[in-house]
């Protein structure tokens, strides 16, 4: 099944995606009015989706997959790829930041370049979205805490990431996190063949990134297990996975995203995320 979060006539909500129908489910129950809550409290949506309206996916305005979370931990390095690209050596523990909720956009909506950095960096990525919280979970319980997956673009603007040795500058820029276009819930891809799916960036339509979730240095299971060592996991936050081999600041020249570009991150078994790249207006006066 594929959940997300849209706006239609001005008004949030969230619904179930159906070939190109989005259902929408925000009026089933008074006490849930959004896709974090339903993910608290989930009811069966077969038994209610004949019931509720519908529209075209193209006639609503999609809004980031969560666009709430409590927390939104992102993690660095965490692709072999990545890590040796960049020179760094073997880590014991994976690197972690935070990005504010209020920095993400959604599929179709711009990326915006800020005015005080060209450095406009991609980072394409699997979003982990937690359907059931918890402390000191367990390796092998991992994915039971699972409620799906997502694209996640982590534009980065590189030259404020690197101002000191904590990455939340360059992390944080308004409108840089781009998450969508909608979530696939867990059941739809088996836990034993996710290593297998793949994520592909594309940058006007040539392919920038690719790698298999083999890659990564720490799978899901260990990254729920740590993060839940040091904080409670709740329904709706969200982990997002690390990326791939092949981001701009490495490459000879430097490729940075540039206002009139299309950015796609493709993830096998999920979807697409398609943002174009705008510039933030002069502040100049």
């Amino acid at each position: 099944m594929k959940l997300t979060s849209f706006s239609i006539d001005g008004r949030p909500t969230f619904g179930a995606v159906v070939d190109q129908n989005v259902y929408d489910l925000g009026g089933v129950d008074p006490e849930i009015n959004d896709l974090r809550q339903f993910l608290a409290d989930p009811f069966d949506v077969p038994d209610v989706i004949a019931s509720v309206p519908s529209y075209p996916l193209a006639a609503v305005d999609l809004l980031p997959v969560i666009p709430n979370p409590e927390k939104l931990l992102c993690v660095g390095l965490n692709y072999e790829s990545h890590r040796l690209e960049t020179g760094m050596p073997e880590m014991e523990h994976p690197v972690l930041f935070t990005r504010f909720s209020s920095t993400q956009v959604a599929s179709d909506q711009p990326i915006i370049r800020p005015t005080v950095s060209e450095k406009l960096d991609f980072e394409g990525e699997l979003a982990v979205i937690i359907g059931k919280g918890g402390r000191h979970i367990a390796e092998k319980d991992a994915f039971d805490h699972v409620a799906g997956y997502s694209c996640y673009n982590d534009a980065s603007i590189r030259d404020w990431q690197m101002h000191t040795r904590q990455f939340t500058a360059g992390k944080n820029f308004d409108n840089t996190g781009a998450f969508g276009p909608w979530m696939v819930t867990r059941d739809e891809i088996n836990d034993a063949d996710l290593p297998n799916q793949t994520v592909t960036t594309r940058l006007n339509g040539e392919q920038v990134q690719h790698s298999a979730f083999s890659d990564f240095i720490f799978d899901i299971p260990a990254l729920i297990s740590y993060i839940s060592t040091f904080c409670t996991l709740v329904p709706g936050d969200v982990i997002v996975t690390g990326t791939p081999g092949g981001v701009g600041v490495v490459r000879k020249p430097r490729l940075y995203m540039k206002p009139g570009d299309v950015i796609e991150v493709e993830i096998s078994g999920v979807g697409l995320l398609r943002n174009p790249i705008a510039q933030e207006p002069s502040t100049d006066k």
